[in-house]
């Protein structure tokens, strides 16, 4: 089965490869990407994209983003929620205006030129999550503005891309205003409804598993929980990691919560969250790029420096020292699976051309590869200005 052969050379390989960039002190999420993008179409071909290493993928990074849930801290989070604001629209706003003035000088059509700044407009924060569990600091205060901001960038993507979608009468259905409006109203029901999900369903549905009189009962109910608000989600036009993240701090504020982080962890780093990052890679391929080779790098370093620089400053607006703006901006940096997916949705409704859609794809993924770099050296540069304040206080 070809499916059993992929999976035991994904392991096999990010192991080896994962215990080696630890070793050497890079985060083990960049050995996992480049395994991707050695193994994958882009060099040696050994590894496809499958539709079934697609499906593992998804539930990899929806398990990766409950965990980033689960963990975080929910008054943590309201505390920061109006810096995660600002991050999110700076963090938007400037990569729109960068990414499209590139394409436009590249003489793109106005309207393929307008959706290639939605594309890096998006943020997968999901590669940012894994190296700050690394560097223990998920639930810092930078962690935690990147996580808020994370989502709230996540509706705003939503939101420009519908509105784009829907208005250029190209897409697949020709959604139309009217569409668009519902989808706007049934989004903002399901924030509402996260509410209800917190205060009384989860707690309802640990006490649940709590009574069941089979293993890991507690932890069956909140993944349950889990995939179904990424399902949701969905259907309301979110991405799915929005739901699975709301379902992490839905479980986080019930007794079951210390179970439940104990029991998923395995679950997900022994088999899905290695194949999501491994996935990114697999979309790397460098046929055809050959005469696009300026293109890719002016888009990636413009996608890098406008999301780092526009995060970063709306956290410096919110009263982040710069280093914590920087590090802020870093962890806003990765494209990964958001920018593809919005990527594929405009290939697919026609709104960019095939020639482009391999250099955008090739671009995203070179952001995310520079992204855990950028997030690692941010922080370290954070906790040496810590250090150094904390050591100032002790001698005066």
């Amino acid at each position: 089965m070809e499916l059993l052969k992929d999976l035991t050379l994904i392991l096999l390989v990010t192991t080896i490869v994962g215990h080696y960039c630890t070793r050497i002190g890079i985060p083990a999420v960049i050995g996992q990407l480049l395994v991707g993008v050695i193994m994958g179409p882009a060099i040696l071909g050994w590894l496809h994209l499958t539709h079934e290493l697609d499906s593992f993928a998804e539930i990899g990074v929806i398990i990766l983003m409950f965990i980033a849930g689960l963990e975080s801290d929910l008054q943590l989070l309201k505390r920061y929620l109006k810096p995660s604001v600002l991050v999110a629209a700076l963090g938007v706003l400037v990569p729109v205006a960068g990414s499209y003035i590139v394409a436009r000088a590249y003489q793109l059509p106005f309207v393929e030129s307008l959706f290639i700044s939605v594309i890096f407009a998006a943020t997968s924060v999901s590669i940012s999550v894994e190296v700050l569990k690394e560097m223990n600091a998920l639930s810092s205060r930078e962690g935690t503005t990147i996580l808020g901001a994370a989502v709230v960038d996540d509706v705003l993507a939503v939101v420009i891309l519908s509105v784009l979608v829907s208005t250029t009468g190209t897409a697949v259905g020709d959604t139309g205003s009217s569409n668009l409006f519902i989808t706007t109203i049934e989004q903002i029901i399901y924030f509402a409804a996260i509410y209800f999900v917190v205060r009384w369903v989860a707690p309802y549905m640990a006490k649940i598993g709590e009574k069941l009189m089979i293993p890991m009962g507690s932890t069956l109910m909140a993944i349950i929980l889990c995939f179904g608000m990424a399902y949701v989600a969905e259907l309301v036009g979110l991405s799915n990691v929005v739901g699975a993240f709301f379902a992490g701090i839905a479980i986080s504020q019930t007794t079951a919560r210390e179970t439940v982080d104990h029991h998923i962890e395995p679950i997900g780093y022994a088999l899905f969250i290695p194949v999501f990052f491994v996935s990114i890679g697999l979309n790397m391929s460098f046929k055809g790029l050959g005469h696009q080779v300026w293109f890719i790098v002016i888009l990636t370093v413009v996608a890098v420096l406008t999301k780092q620089f526009g995060a970063g400053l709306g956290a410096k607006m919110a009263g982040f020292s710069w280093s914590s703006s920087m590090a802020v901006g870093a962890g806003m940096v990765s494209r990964g699976e958001m920018a593809l997916i919005i990527a594929q949705i405009g290939f697919q409704a026609k709104l960019m051309s095939a020639m482009r859609y391999s250099a955008i794809v090739a671009a995203i993924i070179l952001a995310t590869l520079l992204a855990p770099f950028l997030l690692r050296w941010t922080m370290n540069r954070v906790e040496k200005e810590s250090q150094r304040e904390k050591d100032e206080m002790k001698s005066a």
